[in-house]
């Protein structure tokens, strides 16, 4: 778990991050050596952006590749001007922003004999899901399940976003499962 100091750091980075890409066209380059140690551990994140309650921009990694407080500050930048289902975000859409950062936990593989045997595994409101089926891949945050409570559709949707049909099945269907620790702005 991260700190409320830790946290409070973090959302920072990631405004003070887009704040730099506004001026500089780059995402703010921090060093983790300059934060508390709870904030430099190999981490994966997403970072999300609303703006008055409406999707601005998600942007996020499932491997650890750097320290988690690089990490924030690069995907805070990646989500306002580079998610490609939104224009990059204007020095104008500031105001009525709200980050939220979501650090991942190392996925875990699932073993499961069939869908059904699947479906009844996930744990609905706590599961991030990773799929993965040659070259087909997809995830959902656990925060998905707000929108998609029943695993069913949760699962039928995640197919959908790796461009599967809904009743896809393979031998070589791979499943991983992670949580989240998130926190925002608001």
């Amino acid at each position: 778990m991260i700190s409320a100091a830790g946290r409070q750091t973090l959302l920072q980075i990631a405004r003070d991050s887009i704040r730099h890409g506004l001026e500089h066209g780059r995402p703010l380059t921090v060093h983790a050596a300059d934060y508390p140690e709870e904030l430099r551990p190999l981490r994966a994140s997403f970072v999300t952006l609303h703006r008055h309650g409406e999707l601005r921009g998600c942007i996020g990694i499932l491997e650890a590749l750097r320290p988690l407080v690089e990490d924030v500050a690069y995907h805070a930048w990646a989500a306002a001007f580079e998610d490609p289902r939104f224009a990059p975000l204007a020095e104008w859409e500031l105001e009525g922003l709200d980050i939220h950062i979501s650090i991942l936990s190392p996925p875990e593989p699932l073993q499961f004999e069939s869908e059904a045997d699947l479906l009844r595994q996930l744990r609905p409101g706590s599961d991030g899901l990773i799929l993965h089926d040659r070259s087909r891949r997809g995830t959902f945050l656990p925060s998905v399940w707000e929108s998609l409570p029943q695993p069913r559709d949760f699962w039928q949707h995640l197919k959908h976003k790796a461009g599967l049909p809904p009743d896809w099945w393979s031998d070589t269907l791979q499943v991983e499962r992670y949580t989240t620790e998130s926190f925002g702005e608001n």
